[in-house]
């Protein structure tokens, strides 16, 4: 199965624990010097009239299974990015 990066704004996440809900892909982290992705962006709670809101991270290494609309995640999202590593 292949799936594009503007594909995956489409796609829901979910929790495999609980099946929670957090949300759709709004964008990647990806590190530039390896190519690869960190993690996947996904918007949190909006407050104050649809604005400033915690946007949630999702380690690439979470991820567990893409499927036609959905993306299972073992971990909950983190409200902070990721530390960088150097």
């Amino acid at each position: 199965m292949e799936t594009r990066i503007a594909e995956l704004r489409w796609k829901e996440v979910i929790g495999l624990r609980d099946g929670s809900r957090f949300g759709y892909v709004e964008d990647m982290e990806v590190d530039l010097e390896s190519g690869q992705v960190r993690s996947l962006v996904v918007p949190g709670r909006r407050r104050l009239f649809g604005l400033l809101g915690r946007d949630r991270y999702i380690p690439w290494s979470s991820v567990r299974r893409f499927g036609e609309d959905i993306i299972l995640v073992e971990q909950e999202p983190q409200s902070r990015p990721p530390r960088r590593r150097r």
